[in-house]
Order: structure tokens, then sequence, then C-alpha cells
């Protein structure tokens, strides 16, 4: 099972915090680092949220091995020409390394707050439809036009091309568009039961992104999860947490979390992106990397 770190990336990190992030990954062997892609924070007011593209490419100027990458990007928040030619410049500085999460966008608070047209979901669809099409002809094709409901491209001619291409998306895996033109199908928050349904219906790379929470011991584990309930601004039980999410998160000792990941890895998962929400512990990353 390949492990990656997903940092919810709009809850008060500082560069400094995501350089550090990005040497444990690099140090203790993860595969790769995504970041979630929002403009506030999600958990708790006041909290500062860098820009998503432009972490990437700091980081990938700073990185030489793990992959880089956003769990999602919201098809509102950017013209999709935009979009391709951020991944293929990232992609660039990277050496090859960078991936590219896109969803339809769901946060309608977060849109309303920094003046994102936020359209009702059959739109949104349409519209995150469309850009899969044109991220993907962007990265693969010398010239194209495209005429489409929302966006409409004469003699599209987009370069540099990315070093490699490597597209992910989510949601219900169902839809043509996402067949045609997605690399990956990033399931959030599944049971491995879950997780074998769309195994049997999606012939691409699955992997699911997950709340994960581990300790050596159980002593250690509930240590962890009372700072993680304090990053929610959650006042609940730590071992009643444990409980409630063992259904769909990697949460438990060492030895429980490594079972999980071969449940996982049973079902067709290929790879995890475990969200890491206390970014501050450096030590949990190298637990993670034990799996």
């Amino acid at each position: 099972m390949r492990i990656c770190l997903m940092i919810e990336g709009q809850e008060g990190q500082t560069w400094e915090d995501w350089q550090a992030l990005a040497r444990a990954c690099e140090e203790h062997g993860l595969e790769g680092l995504f970041r979630s892609d929002h403009y506030g924070s999600l958990l708790g007011p006041g909290r500062a949220a860098m820009d998503a593209w432009a972490i990437l490419a700091a980081l990938a100027a700073q990185t030489t091995r793990i992959r880089l990458g956003t769990l999602v990007s919201p098809a509102t928040f950017r013209h999709p020409s935009v979009l391709a030619k951020l991944a293929a410049t990232v992609d660039h500085v990277s050496g090859g390394r960078v991936e590219l999460g896109l969803g339809a966008g769901w946060n309608e608070e977060e849109h309303r707050r920094h003046g994102f047209e936020f359209p009702e979901l059959p739109v949104r669809l349409e519209r995150f439809q469309e850009q899969l099409e044109i991220v993907r002809r962007s990265w693969s094709e010398d010239e194209f036009d495209f005429q489409g409901r929302h966006y409409r491209l004469e003699g599209g001619r987009a370069l540099p091309k990315p070093l490699q291409q490597h597209l992910i998306v989510g949601g219900g895996g169902k839809r043509e568009p996402a067949r045609r033109f997605a690399d990956e199908y990033n399931a959030p928050f599944v049971s491995p039961e879950r997780a074998a349904e769309i195994r049997a219906r999606w012939d691409k790379t699955l992997s699911v992104m997950t709340g994960c929470v581990i300790g050596a011991d159980r002593s250690e584990l509930l240590d962890r999860v009372r700072r993680v309930l304090a990053r929610m601004e959650r006042d609940a039980d730590p071992e009643a947490f444990v409980e409630e999410n063992r259904g769909t998160w990697v949460i438990g000792t060492l030895e429980e979390a490594r079972a999980r990941i071969a449940e996982y890895e049973a079902a067709g998962v290929e790879r995890m992106m475990l969200q890491h929400l206390d970014h501050a512990d450096l030590d949990a990353v190298a637990l993670m990397a034990e799996l």
C-alpha cells in the first residue's frame, strides 16, 4: 500500500509548518503530500489559509522525491485553462511530481465569503465535467477547440505540457467524463466494504482519503485524539471518538491501523491519503510511515 499525507491546508499552517511537513514526508518515506484547496478555515474562525497552488509550487522547489497535489481543487475557483497551466507549471518545477485533484466545489459559505459564484449542484457538476475535459486536452493535445455550455476555447494551445499527467477525481465515480479523463478515483471517508463496491466499477487507480489518528500504544493514541479534538474545537470523549470513527477512519494503535490498511488493500485500494489534522505533530507522520 502506498501512503500519502493529506493536510487540511486552511487551518493556520505557516510556511515553516509546510516545510516541516514536506521534510517529514521525504525523510520517512511517505509517497506524497497532498493538501485541500480552500480559502478559509472549515474548523474554526481566525485561522490563516495560504493558497494551495502557491504552496505546492514553493514545496516543489524544495523537495526532491515526494509527489505533491490537491485533494481537491474546486472547479468553481479557477478557469480550467488557469488550473491546467498552474498544475503544468508546478509539475515542471517539481521535475514531474505533481497531481491535480479536481472536484465540483461544495462549501457555499466559503464561496459567499470570497466572492466565488456558487450555482446549483447540477450546474457545478456540468462545469466540473467540462473542466475535466479541458484540463486533459490542454495537457495532451497540440491544439484543440472546445465549445461547452460554460467554457469556449478556440485553437487552444497550452505550452508547456506537464512532464507527467495525473488527474484525480472524487465523488460517485460513475460519470462518463470521469472515466474518460481521470487517472484516479479518490473515495473520501469510505469503509473497506464501500471501497470494494467502488473498485468493482472503476478500472483505474483507486485511492481513499480518510482521517487518521494512530499511536504506538493505547495511551499515545488517546493523547493524539485529544489534540485532534482540540483542533476540531470539539468537546468529546476520546474513547467515544475512536469508536465513532472506526468504520471509516484509520484510527487505533499501530497494530490496529496496520490491520485496517490491510483491509483496504484487500478491497482493491492502491493508496491511502491519510488526513492529519494535528499538523504540528511530526512524530505522527513518522508513525504513518510504519503502516
